[in-house]
């Protein structure tokens, strides 16, 4: 018997939509020639040892392709902060950061098994790629300065040596499950540790509205543990890349930020929001080398500032 198939929501920044069958235990992503090579891409690093569901069917009526993959448990990362915490804003539960160390250091040992030499050509294409970079300064021109760009070229430079793999480029706790990672629709070549040593830092960069929050505390027990597992494969630990990290992770974030209606207050708060956490994270990292998210406003402090306050700059 067929599954049945219930929508479940439209995919991010690309054509198609998400389906689970009645039992949830399968769920089914549609959409175009994009589609087909996810599904390929994720075959080919589930047979690397990458944590990720296995493709259990692909197919195409020639206007759609579709693949179908297994339910990795009913809540993911994300999920179960979030109904921890109730709906009161505090921090998350320390269960749900073992989890994330643990999926996290099962995904950062097959990328650093796999892992191959830095280029620069690499580098860059992985900048322009990972950090949405034209449509960010498309939408910013102001943030495209000498400045900006010598901060770029110095993180790139901090990075020469420090190999590449495989990447999800938007990982994070939504799409983290305890047996393993969805959702790899923007993958490409980054800097290993890219994926996984940010996931608790990028909450702060939601401003509040995730619910929940990372301690001090549990970033650096998360921090630890990915660093013994990257210590077993490389030798060495890429958590003093954070703040080269957390920079292209300022750039994603500002990305597809700007409203089209720029009369929509609550939209160009969040714009101009996301315009001064990345003016933040480059003045941070131009004098430090590191980005302290937190040091970031919540959102709803944000937009209690005086206007003058509220608009980003460069």
């Amino acid at each position: 018997m067929e599954d049945e198939w219930t929508f479940v929501k439209k995919r991010t920044a690309a054509e198609g939509a998400v389906w689970v069958n009645q039992d949830r235990s399968r769920y089914r992503r549609t959409g175009d020639r994009q589609l087909q090579s996810e599904a390929m891409f994720q075959q080919r690093i589930a047979a690397l040892g990458y944590p990720v569901p296995a493709v259990l069917e692909t197919g195409s009526d020639g206007a759609e392709f579709f693949f179908v993959e297994p339910s990795l448990g009913p809540a993911s990362l994300n999920d179960a902060a979030w109904n921890a915490v109730g709906g009161a804003y505090g921090p998350m539960p320390d269960e749900v950061v073992d989890e994330a160390a643990a999926v996290g250091a099962r995904l950062l040992a097959a990328q650093a098994k796999h892992a191959e030499p830095a280029t620069r050509d690499a580098l860059n294409a992985w900048v322009k790629q990972a950090g949405w970079t034209v449509n960010v300064f498309g939408e910013n021109p102001d943030l495209d300065t000498p400045r900006t760009r010598a901060v770029l070229e110095t993180a790139l430079d901090r990075l020469s040596h420090t190999p590449m793999c495989w990447a999800h480029y938007d990982y994070g706790l939504p799409n983290a499950f305890p047996t393993g990672v969805i959702d790899w629709q923007h993958h490409g070549l980054a800097p290993v540790g890219y994926d996984t040593y940010p996931a608790l830092e990028i909450i702060a960069f939601k401003g509040g509205t995730k619910g929940y929050y990372a301690t001090a505390a549990q970033r650096e027990r998360y921090t630890a543990a990915l660093d013994e597992a990257a210590c077993h494969v490389l030798g060495s630990r890429p958590s003093r890349h954070l703040g080269e990290f957390l920079l292209i992770k300022a750039l994603f974030f500002l990305a597809l930020m700007k409203p089209a209606d720029l009369t929509n207050t609550d939209k160009v708060i969040k714009w101009n929001y996301r315009r001064t956490l990345f003016t933040m994270g480059v003045e941070q990292y131009e004098r430090t080398g590191r980005i302290d998210t937190a040091a970031f406003p919540t959102l709803d402090d944000f937009a209690a500032q005086p206007e003058h306050c509220r608009t980003g700059g460069a």
